[in-house]
């Protein structure tokens, strides 16, 4: 029975990071000036690990990106926009929206 417990909490401890949660954030890039800009902002967001959906707005000039939290951050979204060329900010997150 011993063992069947060490055994149990050293899987739960190990598996912590497995329970992240998703997170989103809209990122304000107005570096974008035309229409192919949102191609390659949505391409270099994708490319992080850990994002799950990408959706921007060319006319509000904001990207809108879900992604999992053990895996990936706001900073690491926003260093992608800017090695392609479109530095953003944080703009806000779900949890500012409720």
């Amino acid at each position: 029975m011993k063992k069947f417990l060490l055994a149990s909490s050293l899987i739960a401890l190990f598996s912590l990071p497995l329970w992240g949660a998703e997170q989103t954030v809209t990122l304000d890039v107005p570096g974008m000036t035309c229409a192919a800009c949102p191609i390659t902002v949505k391409t270099a967001l994708n490319r992080v690990e850990g994002v799950r959906d990408v959706n921007v707005s060319f006319e509000r000039r904001e990207a809108r990106v879900t992604f999992e939290d053990t895996q990936t951050s706001a900073t690491t979204l926003i260093e992608a926009t800017a090695n392609v060329g479109y530095p953003s900010t944080l703009k806000q997150s779900a949890t500012d929206q409720k």
